[in-house]
């Protein structure tokens, strides 16, 4: 399986890009193609000591900036941005899938207009998954859509429900929608046509879902507009941060609390673990017709490792044979594409 890693997309770029695409090559024996300036690539890995060994890289001299406009992906001028070449890239069947840090807009663009939808879909999401108190959730879209209909959520339900089956071994996952109460009136206009569309949907549609059921495992895939989804990732990002940072100030406080955690200090470790958002790397933008994966802007390299990790186990599964099968049983409500 093969790899393509945009080397110079996110904060970190490229070291722990680097570093983080050696390790995953290293742990989970695939193949990796790094995209970006090929003089600085080798630059940055022999100053810090790391095997570029197995590693493959393609030349492509510009970086594609979180101030450049998404649509601009497009466009002749960022044709040799390693963003864009990674795109062509996947297009051309040069990897199996494709990562980058970037920018977000851009990623979400390059997905629908360079690499294509999954025939019948209409827009393509963010779907990270995120750790919950006994499990793990999806919140699909977490960005790319802020105006939707409610045919488009309809859709983001299917492709997370089975993202989750396959990829993440949920049976029948739970299917719901974020809504500012549970009853079936609640919400705004998209929100009630949803609910309405969604009991008539094939999956295990669950009802309306609030935010404070979210991290106490209320559904498997929470279907929600792009904008609500990035605030309820953004604020869980946040809340996680400062209990975490809570926590350590309690323990830290005295000897007697430094004593009580080193007592508990394996668990704690597993806490944090299983808190992490790094570990699991970012997201899939699900409703593509080829693997695409958002990293992190911030990734580190082990954000970085984590991230090819579960893009070798979406193309694994097969995803998107299920998707377009799933597609193709649905009768398009609205007429055309959004």
């Amino acid at each position: 399986m093969k790899i393509i890693v945009d080397a110079f997309g996110g904060d970190n770029a490229p070291l722990e890009i680097i570093k983080g695409a050696v390790d995953a090559k290293n742990e989970y024996g695939v193949d990796i193609i790094l995209v970006g300036a090929e003089d600085t690539i080798r630059k940055v890995a022999a100053d810090n000591q790391i095997s570029l060994d197995g590693i493959a890289i393609h030349h492509a001299p510009d970086v594609f900036t979180n101030n450049d406009s998404p649509s601009a992906i497009r466009t002749k001028a960022m044709a040799n941005t390693s963003l864009a070449t990674g795109f062509r890239l996947l297009k051309e069947g040069e990897g199996d899938a494709f990562l980058s840090a970037g920018n977000s807009g851009a990623i979400g663009a390059g997905s629908m207009f360079i690499v294509k939808r999954i025939k019948g879909v209409k827009r393509v999401a963010f779907a990270p998954v995120i750790p919950t108190a006994s499990g793990k959730a999806m919140v699909i879209d977490s960005g790319i859509n802020t105006d939707v209909r409610p045919a488009v959520l309809q859709q983001f339900a299917i492709m997370g429900s089975v993202y989750m089956n396959k990829v993440i071994g949920i049976d029948n996952p739970r299917v719901g929608l974020a809504n500012v109460g549970t009853e079936e009136h609640k919400g705004d206009e998209l929100r009630q046509e949803t609910y309405k569309l969604l009991k008539e949907t094939p999956v295990n549609f669950i009802g309306n879902v609030e935010g404070r059921d979210i991290p106490l495992d209320g559904a498997d895939v929470v279907v929600c507009d792009g904008f609500t989804g990035n605030m309820i990732i953004k604020t869980y990002e946040g809340v996680a941060l400062a209990l975490l940072g809570k926590i350590k100030g309690i323990f830290t406080k005295s000897l007697k609390n430094k004593i009580a955690a080193a007592m508990v200090l394996g668990d704690m470790k597993a806490f944090k673990k299983e808190m992490d958002l790094d570990e699991f790397g970012g997201t899939a933008v699900l409703g593509c017709s080829k693997p695409v994966f958002k990293a992190h802007g911030n990734a580190k390299a082990k954000t970085i490792k984590n991230a090819i990790r579960i893009c070798k186990d979406y193309v694994s599964a097969d995803i998107i044979a299920t998707m377009t099968e799933e597609m193709n049983q649905i009768t398009d409500a609205e007429g055309g594409e959004a």
